[in-house]
């Protein structure tokens, strides 16, 4: 434990941690990582909670493989199908999280990456938003190039939204349509051309505690400040439908190691929220600071007033 106390305050000094000094940590007890974790957050991040939303706004008809996925067309689910949603449509879901005190809103589309036509419309709503809204705009539009993004940047995109989901290794147990190094590649072109990288991914596909802390240390590597945290909600068709869930301390332990690997990020509690007990309470003592509210692309998420009341209570600013 002695050993451990040095390496919190290591962190706590500005310093990283190697691999091998976050191994020693996951051996500790839960409610110790915790604690230590919910300090560190405090200490780079203050009490500022981070909340944004999402909208659906294509669905289903997805070439990639992504063994989690509802919306892959390899398998058969009961997620709805739709083409890219009327403008009127991403407005009015704008003006009601911006009502509820949410200022950053995310597009998010299904596929590899969108058609050019489509692009160009999703251009135009991010213009609209833009001249029309003052929330912040977000896309998860898959693996776009450097000259997709810039177009998009000058239409008013600010962030780009890109799961690396698991670790490098475990990433060909997930996913064979495209591979981890093409994540990577396109965080890096969405860096080159100004905008900012959400990435993070999904906990509980099969991967050991050292492939989410192997993915940790890829999100250092990038440079990443939000991190969305996904508990996978098994879904009824795609091959991880079966997968055991992962105990709440698992989860716990996790999160409490994100925080030392990444001191200043705000690490985004998103899509299989509803499968723990207290509406990720506990996960907010354990050094997460930032989430998605309301329903996610295919699971059911909270409400706003919910979550702003719990991050209330536990002492958080929600802005």
């Amino acid at each position: 434990m002695r050993n451990c106390e040095q390496l919190f305050e290591k962190v706590l000094a500005g310093s990283r941690l190697g691999k091998e000094e976050v191994f020693l940590l996951a051996e500790q007890d839960t409610a110790w990582l915790a604690e230590k974790a919910d300090r560190l957050r405090r200490h780079f991040c203050g009490n500022k909670a981070d909340i944004c939303c999402i909208v659906n706004a294509k669905s289903g008809h997805c070439s990639e493989n992504c063994k989690f996925c509802a919306q892959s067309s390899f398998y058969k689910t009961k997620a709805e199908q739709y083409p890219l949603v009327a403008e009127e449509t991403v407005l009015a879901h704008a003006e009601k999280a911006e009502q509820a005190g949410i200022m950053r809103y995310s597009l998010v589309c299904s596929g590899k990456k969108p058609s050019q036509k489509d692009l160009s419309v999703l251009g135009g709503y991010l213009e609209k938003l833009k001249n029309t809204r003052g929330i912040a705009r977000c896309a998860s539009l898959g693996l776009l190039n450097e000259e997709e993004y810039r177009f998009l940047k000058e239409k008013g995109l600010t962030r780009v939204h890109n799961n690396l989901e698991t670790s490098e290794k475990f990433f060909p147990n997930v996913c064979t349509t495209h591979g981890f190094a093409d994540k990577t590649a396109s965080i890096r072109l969405a860096q080159k051309c100004g905008l900012e990288v959400c990435s993070g991914g999904i906990w509980g596909l099969g991967e050991s505690l050292e492939d989410r802390i192997d993915m940790a240390f890829s999100l250092q590597e990038l440079g990443i400040l939000s991190v969305p945290l996904n508990i996978l909600f098994p879904i009824e068709g795609t091959p991880f439908e079966h997968n055991k869930p992962l105990e709440y301390d698992e989860i716990i332990r996790s999160i409490a190691l994100y925080r030392f690997i990444l001191p200043k990020a705000f690490l985004r509690m998103a899509g299989g929220r509803k499968l723990l007990p207290d509406n990720v309470r506990r996960c907010f003592e354990s050094g997460a600071n930032a989430l998605i509210t309301g329903d996610m692309l295919t699971t059911q998420g909270a409400g706003a007033e919910e979550d702003k009341t719990m991050l209330i209570r536990l002492g958080f600013c929600v802005e």
